[in-house]
């Protein structure tokens, strides 16, 4: 299946490495336009670097996506380079190291929390507003295989992937008339370096999905592109599994 972005606006949160870089990289690929964040300015410049080099149109933001100020600053940004957005993939997130709830430091509970449920909710916030601004525009977040699941030690992960299902569902009822889809891909597990730094042993995680086997970036930004593209024009509130079987088990 080839996609096809050409013309198309698309703002990727996160994107310097892992999930987002794989988005980035696919989106770049079909002809959009880019522009990434993330809040590593070394990890961001090496990506616009790279994707430059394909002869792909990048805006490269520092940005964070879980204060308030950023994110309107990123949108103004946005709308002076390139005069509108056409799809957002709101992927910026953080987990904390597997250990036991009672064991979660409050500070650690806080950050998943602001930077998985509350970036999200700021920048749907901001991406509706310029939608609803030009008449429509698609909307796909990174929820999780854990957004219908349980993983052992993981609470604040699993929280935070609980709501960002639940905000996904929600809001996209209340845009929906509007030319505004919104919908989330729930990954199964994917050796990024976030789950590197997180776990010691990967087979482990093969052993959650009925497939047998981690699952790669790629495969993941091809749910992202679908679900962005006019080939999913009928749905949205849904929450498209990529998790090799995980949620069938």
């Amino acid at each position: 299946m080839t996609f096809d972005f050409k013309r198309q606006v698309v703002l990727i949160t996160g994107a310097a490495a892992g999930l987002g870089y794989a988005c980035a990289q696919a989106f770049a690929a079909a002809g959009a336009k880019l522009v990434i964040t993330d809040i590593s300015q070394e990890a961001l410049d090496k990506a616009v670097n790279d994707l430059e080099k394909g002869g792909t149109e990048v805006l490269g933001l520092l940005n964070d996506a879980s204060d308030s100020a950023d994110v309107s600053a990123m949108m103004t940004a946005i709308v002076a380079r390139f005069g509108r957005l056409d799809i957002a993939v709101n992927n910026a997130g953080t987990a904390t190291p597997l250990q036991e709830f009672h064991e979660v430091g409050e500070a650690e509970f806080d950050r998943v929390i602001t930077v998985n449920v509350k970036g999200v909710w700021l920048c749907m916030q901001a991406e509706i507003r310029q939608m609803l601004k030009q008449g429509g525009g698609r909307i796909v977040n990174m929820a999780s295989a854990t957004s219908r699941n349980t993983y052992p030690n993981a609470a604040p992960y699993v929280t935070s992937k609980f709501a960002v299902a639940g905000l996904t569902r929600t809001v996209a009822v209340d845009y929906a008339d509007r030319d505004i889809r919104i919908n989330a891909i729930c990954p199964g597990n994917v050796a990024t370096p976030l789950v590197v730094s997180l776990v010691e042993d990967l087979s482990v995680l093969s052993t959650r999905h009925a497939i047998k086997r981690l699952g790669t970036p790629e495969e993941v930004a091809n749910g992202v592109m679908f679900l962005a593209s006019d080939l999913s024009s009928f749905s949205t509130g849904s929450l498209l599994e990529v998790d090799g079987g995980w949620n069938a088990i």
